[in-house]
């Protein structure tokens, strides 16, 4: 579904984000992209999005070329954002409506969708998100998982092929964590294409299946089964993703991490 061959990017054209970052993923994988603050995680993810376009390589999805001038095609753009979905990893940045049942029929409206289709595509939103009760909320009143989770359903109300969310966990409380991990797998189990950036290796394991892990060269240093990944503690600890006093212990199937940075 998603193929990035030999992509790059800097920007302002000085500050470099990615650099030859070649990586594909197949419809319904669940991927991880882990890597320190600063490494590309998030400028990848809007190149995957359509929000930033390459400055070389080459980005296609479902075999299309995805470009500054396909992009400018409004035909083409307005089909593959319906597509993609994106997290952004600040709520309060995509959330601009009056209430929240405005902020999950937005996106249907604009697909052109009628007033039942939308009306029914929110109360399914409000309802998987457990929502129900906040439709005449204001955002801006929400707590941090509110926010998060009324980002999440205006996103799915255009049931999109892949979702992407940057950082998801940050800002929430743990227990709003463990719903987020538990509700992304089921995404996944329900054959969405789930692509999220994170840093958290308490979470990962549950969020994702496969990881792709970046270096402070902004270069893939490895991508492989998360498991794996996770297990090569002295690579972590060169793409500097854990310092020199984290160590891991196993227990039959699980394994726990401990940092302290």
């Amino acid at each position: 579904m998603i193929e990035l061959s030999n992509v790059a990017y800097a920007y302002e054209g000085d500050f470099t984000a990615l650099r030859d970052i070649t990586l594909k993923i197949g419809a319904g994988e669940s991927v991880a992209l882990l890597g320190s603050n600063g490494c590309g995680k998030s400028t990848l993810l809007k190149i995957i999005c359509g929000v930033l376009t390459a400055d070389s390589g080459h980005y296609r999805f479902n075999g299309d070329e995805i470009s500054k001038k396909t992009l400018a095609d409004a035909s083409f753009s307005k089909a593959f954002h319906r597509k993609v979905g994106f997290v952004f990893q600040n709520s309060e940045t995509q959330l601009f409506c009056a209430t929240v049942a405005d902020e999950i029929a937005f996106g249907p409206r604009q697909m052109g969708l009628s007033d039942a289709q939308v009306a029914e595509r929110v109360a399914d939103c409000l309802e998987l998100l457990g929502l129900n009760g906040f439709e005449c909320r204001a955002p801006h009143r929400l707590s941090g998982g509110e926010k998060k989770k009324t980002a999440i359903a205006a996103v799915l109300a255009m049931n999109p092929d892949v979702l992407v969310l940057d950082e998801p966990m940050n800002g929430l409380d743990p227990r709003t964590e463990r719903w987020l991990a538990g509700f992304l797998k089921d995404l996944t189990n329900a054959g969405k294409t789930v692509i999220t950036s994170t840093h958290d290796l308490e979470l990962v394991r549950e969020i994702s299946a496969r990881a792709a892990l970046f270096d402070e060269n902004h270069t893939l240093a490895a991508d492989g089964e998360t498991a794996t990944v996770l297990a090569d503690v002295e690579l972590l600890r060169r793409v500097n993703l854990v310092d020199k006093f984290y160590h891991k212990h196993g227990t039959g199937d699980h394994t726990h991490f401990h940092t302290h940075n």
